[in-house]
């Protein structure tokens, strides 16, 4: 019988699905699994004094998941230190926030090999593995030297950055060879692909054929993108629920007849918070006639707390925020609410709805899910209006989207001043397109489509 092995840093499928964050890559995968009798392979979140290689393997949200400790020195170095301090703020075009040390590097060799030392035993003959994001690069060149002959896939949920920015990294002719051992490498977008092309192409003299098959480092695989999507019926079923209607009411009564513009994220220097708060008071600066008419509601989920770059935006905000309410603001009006903390999924469910316009205005995101979810929350009789940044990889598909440069905070103004003032004949136009593209393009759609292509793939068997 054929399984599917998913792989990922951390296993955290929602107990309870409604309750999960928007968007991300645990309440994608856990939909694409409960169908599957497959397996879902990674860290647990926890640390042990020594890593011992033990395997705990239970039932979460109707996914059978295998969970492995890390050492203390493990978190630092390739968790925080070589995923979340190199290779995060790199792929996210943020040179000047990268960390090169020398003992991320060896802490992320040394996870990954003893990721594969550990899964290693759980592997059939004939399951597929199909591993998850950036912190887990060389999984499969370490399973192969296990012996694995098995068909493995990637897929990388951030971007993939421009070759001459990657080749900044030291020894990163070392780390794309090892994703050449994979028999399928996918990405989010075109551009990506394209830009992992352009490298293979440039820097290492190898060959891209029209298909996606690709040689280099005396090395075959296929590349190709495989835009991700949301699990559209399930999340229906969150914006019906009980606690999306009680959010949804909550939020239209503190609205007191004013219009409200959501941000939903991470609180991550990628996501282009301090230029999202500056073009919303742009938008006050020129346009007059919205104050009092309008609000905005920030939601910064924490994390990362301890890299100092999170640290900092989060008192950067704070300052934002407060500078704008106190230039803005009235005994009955607060331009800006501005909260950090996390909410159920169905909960934000209700509140996208509530929310006339949704700005999702990242400076660089492989997807982002917000942007799906907010179109899948509306209600088609009047829905509210997304305003896209350009460089989030969703805006390759979301076209009827307002697009917006995220670093001029005068387009960015602009769109939010036609979205509160369009028609309602053009906002349903630009809701339906959107939202056929949700339903189309979902979460089970991405699985298959890259199941298949993995199928098909060539193994190290052949």
């Amino acid at each position: 019988m054929e399984r599917l092995i998913v792989v990922s840093n951390r296993v955290n499928p929602a107990r309870d699905p409604a309750a999960g964050s928007a968007g991300g890559l645990a309440m994608a995968l856990a939909a694409a699994l409960r169908e599957d009798q497959g397996l879902w392979f990674g860290w647990s979140g926890e640390t042990r004094a020594n890593f011992t290689g033990n395997l705990s393997i239970q039932q979460i949200g109707g996914v059978t998941v295998a969970l492995v400790d890390l050492d203390e020195q493990d978190r630092l170095e390739y968790y925080n230190g070589y995923a979340n301090r190199t290779l995060w703020p790199l792929f996210h075009y943020r040179p000047d926030l990268v960390a090169f040390e020398r003992s991320y590097d060896e802490g992320y060799e040394r996870v990954n090999l003893r990721f594969a030392q550990t899964l290693r035993p759980l592997i059939q003959d004939n399951d597929m593995i199909w591993v998850q994001d950036y912190h887990l690069l060389p999984l499969a060149r370490e399973l192969r030297r296990l012996g694995v002959r098995n068909r493995i896939g990637f897929f990388l949920h951030i971007p993939w950055p421009s070759r001459r920015l990657i080749a900044t990294l030291p020894k990163h002719r070392e780390l794309v060879a090892a994703l050449l051992d994979y028999d399928l490498v996918g990405f989010q977008t075109l551009d990506s692909r394209d830009a992992f092309a352009e490298y293979l192409l440039h820097n290492a003299s190898g060959d891209v054929s029209p298909d996606g098959e690709v040689r280099a480092f005396g090395k075959q695989s296929r590349i190709g993108a495989f835009p991700i999507g949301i699990d559209a019926d399930d999340f229906a079923g969150a914006v019906a629920s009980e606690q999306a209607t009680l959010a949804f009411e909550r939020t239209r009564a503190s609205l007191l007849g004013r219009k409200m513009i959501i941000g939903v994220d991470r609180l991550d220097y990628s996501k282009g918070l301090e230029e999202r708060f500056c073009a919303y008071e742009q938008l006050l600066m020129d346009y007059p006639d919205q104050l009092e008419k309008v609000f905005f509601l920030q939601i910064a989920t924490p994390s990362r707390d301890e890299v100092d770059a999170y640290q900092d935006i989060r008192a950067r905000l704070e300052g934002l925020s407060g500078r704008i309410n106190g230039t803005y603001a009235d005994i009955d009006w607060v331009p800006i609410r501005y909260v950090n903390r996390s909410y159920r999924r169905d909960f934000l469910a209700g509140t996208y709805r509530a929310a006339h316009v949704g700005l999702v205005t990242p400076l660089r995101d492989g997807m982002n899910l917000v942007a799906k979810e907010y179109v899948a929350a509306q209600d088609p009789a009047d829905p509210g209006v997304l305003i896209l940044s350009e460089l989030a990889g969703a805006a390759e598909q979301m076209r009827d989207a307002l697009i917006v440069n995220p670093f001029s905070r005068e387009d960015v103004a602009e769109a939010m001043r036609k979205a509160l003032v369009m028609p309602h004949e053009e906002r349903v136009a630009r809701w339906t397109a959107l939202q056929e593209g949700v339903q189309r393009d979902d979460v089970k759609a991405w699985r298959d489509r890259f199941v298949s292509t993995l199928r098909a793939s060539r193994t190290c068997q052949a």
